[in-house]
């Protein structure tokens, strides 16, 4: 299965999400909430395919800790805690999922 495949079937396998094009990229929201991840195939001047899922600064800044090169904090919303991924490499698809679940469990509604 090709990546954006995988990545969309994970996050639309999660309670009320749902997918829509924002800014030209295929995203990922909550019904009712915000928006918990997107898949670019290339950004601005970098043709490599990313991925920025919800975080909070805090799961940012310990990601980028571990050194991980495929790990970036991406503009716009970098510095709302969001982290990206490079997807043009070996993938660990165990570290997406965790990541797109938390994404979406921070995107849910205030109640």
């Amino acid at each position: 299965m090709e990546t954006e495949a995988r990545i969309r079937n994970i996050c639309l396998a999660l309670p009320r999400a749902y997918e829509k094009l924002s800014h030209g990229a295929p995203s990922f929201f909550v019904e009712k909430g915000r928006q918990f991840a997107a898949w670019r195939p290339s950004f601005h001047q970098d043709p490599r395919p990313q991925l920025w899922i919800l975080a909070t600064l805090m799961e940012q800044q310990a990601l980028l800790a571990t050194g991980d090169a495929s790990l970036f904090r991406p503009q716009y919303v970098g510095h709302k805690g969001w982290i990206a991924m490079y997807l043009d490499g070996e993938l660990d698809w165990d570290l997406i999922s965790d990541l797109l679940e938390r994404g979406h469990e921070l995107a849910q509604p205030k109640r």
